[in-house]
This record gives C-alpha cells, structure tokens and sequence, in this order.
C-alpha cells in the first residue's frame, strides 16, 4: 500500500513550481494594471487572474496546433477505422491491435482533443489553491506573500463582490449569504458550461466529414459534447469567483481559438470545408490545388459537340471485285495489282 505522506510529496513537488508560476504572472499583471487601478480592488485582481489566462492560452498554442492536426488525422482514417470494424469485428483483441497500428501509423491518438484540458487541469487547481488558502489561513504560496494574500483573498469587485467568494458559500441559507454573489457567480457558471458546449458542437457540426460521424472517434467526441458541461456545471458551485473568471476566459479563448480555424483551415470533405470554397469562389480566390477545389472551364459548344463519321461512299461492283475503295472514303487502300492483273488477262 503507498503512504499518502508520499503521494503528498509528490503532490507537492508538481505544484510548487505551478504556484511560483502563476503567482509570478499574476502579480506582473497586477502590479501593471495598479497604475491606473485600485491596487486592492478586486478588479484588479480579477483583470490579473484574466492575463494570467491569456499568457497560459498563449503558451499552449503549440499544443493547440498539434490537437487540430491530430482531431483531422482521425477525422480522415474512420473509413479505414471501419473497415477495421468489419474486417475484425468478431475479434476483440485483434481489431484493438489493429486500429492502435493505424492510430501509430497515422501519428494521432483519439485521446488528443483532451491534451489542453488535461494540462490545464494542474494550473485550474493550483489556482484554486492559492485563492482557497488566501482566503481560509491568509497564507501566500509561491510568490505572493501572506500580506499580499490577505489583499487578494479579501479583495472586492466593484466593492460588493468578494473575489475568493462562491456560489455554495454565498448560499441564501447559509451563513453569510450574499445574493450578489450567487448571481455573479451563476452567470460565470452558466458561461462556462455553454461555452464548454459550444465549443464542441461547432467542432462536430462543421469540421467533422460524415464519415467521423459514427465508430469510436464520434462516440467519444459525443460523450464530451454532453458530459464536459456537466461537469462543470455541477462542479462550478464550488468554485470562487475568482476561478471561475480564469475558467471562462480559457473556454472563450478556445471556442474562438476554433472557430478561426475551422473557417481558415477546415478539414477536407466538411461542411466547414465547403463553406469555405464557396468563400472563395465568390471572391475569385479559390485555389486549384486543394482536393476538391479545381475549377473546370465550361466547353464550348463546338467541344462539347461530337466529331460526325464520315460515311463510305457505295461501291460498284467492279470495285468490289478488285478490292478498291472509292475515292475520297476514309482509310482508302490501294488497288490489289493480282486481282487487277488478273481482271486484265481475261480472267484466265
């Protein structure tokens, strides 16, 4: 059995360095926007925890690009995917083994569309850490030092709304109810979970071909559509004020990050894909190189017109029996000179 003194040290050790990190951005930014901002105001500091969001999605855009190039990899091998399907249907083992070949082969992974959230993951709890032990034990981790924690667990947006507050502990029936709170908080709640929302279905309705429609690749892209909101709809309750704002921001950040990608750069045989063509060629700029994308002149009448057949001309008796062709017929052959010799000498 493994101590849990020692899945804390490694808890610890994968979270010291996130909260140097983040508490060094954040207090950048704060000290940056306390020129010109209430430098214990909450808006400043929720302004901070929104650049901290930015310079993070910023970071992951590597990433981004290789989740997009890896979700069109899948998106173009499900024929082959299903081909597996009916080829190994009746054994488990084997289509496993040959649809993780393809999977290899192709450089992708079906679990790839997760990699952003899974990275993010250790940074939204570390976050939700810093703003969580500011506002119990007003105690600094990383960077920011327990005076500064204090300012930032006890700071107010716009004077009414604490930044460390959320919506379970600002509950009407609990102890310190706030309803200002509870609505601050439901709206970042409720924004968070459609963006979440629309962010898959824009990638499932435009940028996947019909034949990602059904097989493994769309069951999971199916279960994320649906059980993702969920989740942090559900979780969302919990969380203050303060990361939910990080939270939103990121989903706002993806859902437009993908949207100008699937406008600019589709995948081949989705609608997202034919809208653009049809972009395009209003504006005269579609390219002849992309699959599906080159431009036939029209015919014109005289091409599109079939070559007529010259008819042979009728022959004369004595045509045929010497094996002449009328002048003037097409692949006319020269006169046999036996049969002509012969015609000549009287028939002997």
């Amino acid at each position: 059995m493994i101590p849990l003194g020692f899945l804390g040290d490694i808890g610890s050790f994968i979270m010291t360095p996130l909260f140097y990190a983040i508490s060094g951005i954040m207090l950048g930014w704060h000290e940056v926007l306390s020129t010109f901002l209430d430098p214990e105001g909450g808006l400043s500091w929720a302004l901070s925890i929104i650049g901290l969001t930015l310079v993070i999605r910023i970071l992951l855009i590597p990433l981004f690009v290789k989740q997009i190039k890896s979700q069109r990899n899948m998106q173009l091998i499900q024929p082959k995917v299903k081909e597996l399907q009916k080829k190994y249907g009746h054994d488990r083992q084997k289509l496993g083994e040959e649809t993780m070949k393809l999977y290899k082969d192709a450089g992708t992974n079906p679990f790839a569309s997760c990699l952003p959230l899974i990275l993010q993951m250790p940074i939204f709890f570390a976050l939700f850490r810093i703003l969580d032990q500011a506002a119990k034990n007003q105690s600094g981790r990383g960077f920011l030092t327990d005076a500064r924690a204090t300012d930032f667990a006890e700071s107010k947006i716009f004077g009414k709304i604490p930044i460390s507050e959320s919506f379970w502990e600002a509950r009407v029936w609990g102890n310190a109810p706030d309803a200002t709170v509870m609505i601050v908080a439901i709206i970042l709640v409720l924004l968070m979970t459609a963006t979440t929302f629309t962010t898959q279905r824009q990638l499932m309705s435009k940028n996947m071909p019909a034949d990602a429609m059904s097989g493994p690749y769309a069951q999971q892209q199916k279960i994320l559509l649906y059980v993702l909101p969920l989740v942090f709809g559900i979780s969302g309750v919990a969380f203050p004020v303060g990361v939910l704002f990080y939270w939103t921001t990121s989903n706002l950040w993806t859902m437009g990050q993908q949207f100008y990608v699937i406008r600019n750069n589709p995948a081949p045989g989705t609608p997202a894909f034919k809208a653009k063509q049809d972009r395009d060629r209003a504006k005269g700029k579609l390219k002849t190189d992309e699959p599906g994308s080159v431009l036939t002149e029209p015919e014109t009448e005289s091409e599109r017109r079939p070559a007529t057949r010259q008819q042979p001309k009728r022959q004369t008796k004595a045509q045929r029996q010497s094996g002449q062709r009328p002048s003037g017929s097409p692949g006319g052959a020269p006169p046999n000179p036996n049969l002509t010799k012969k015609k000549q000498g009287g028939g002997r």
